[in-house]
């Protein structure tokens, strides 16, 4: 039985290094590399210059989501992580609206309906590597009424009851 747990985990463990992330991958990979090494992406659309943007999330509970912009010779251009403060800091209250928001941090991990609009949130680690939520509440016209970093001071813990 021991043998037999040995050779699952060491299963396991070989066909998880034959997966790649996305940001493995430089500009000048092809598109068919990376869906046979990352996988199928969470989702797939065009940019008004008709490139291809292949996004690949981590959530609801990862703190990565990295975009994979590729033109029509089916290159990848480049890969970029989006969920970061400085991409939450270009968010503009009362000029964007969710396809812009969408568009600049990728799918959502939460949504949530309040008395106050709806709000968007992603899991995202902080520059000093500390996990939390970028956070984005939304007028009723669909516009950006605010944007919210919000620190975990658990560190992504839960909390243990004794």
């Amino acid at each position: 039985m021991r043998f037999a747990t040995i050779l699952a985990v060491m299963a396991f463990a070989a066909a998880l290094a034959g997966c790649a992330s996305p940001r493995s991958f430089g500009p000048g990979s092809s598109l068919a590399e990376l869906l046979g090494k990352a996988g199928h992406p969470t989702d797939i659309r065009f940019d008004r210059n008709g490139d291809e943007l292949w996004e690949y999330t981590t959530g609801p509970q990862g703190t990565e989501t990295y975009l994979v912009r590729s033109g029509s010779d089916r290159k990848v251009k480049e890969v970029t992580q989006l969920l970061t403060e400085d991409r939450l800091m270009e968010i503009v209250p009362g000029t964007m609206t969710k396809v812009d928001v969408r568009n600049l941090l990728g799918r959502p991990s939460e949504l949530t309906f309040t008395g106050a609009g709806i709000v968007w949130s992603w899991r995202f680690r902080s520059f000093s590597e500390q996990p939390g939520y970028l956070t984005v509440r939304f007028n009723p016209d669909n516009t950006v009424y605010e944007r919210i970093v919000i620190l975990d001071p658990r560190g992504g813990r839960d909390f243990e009851i004794k």
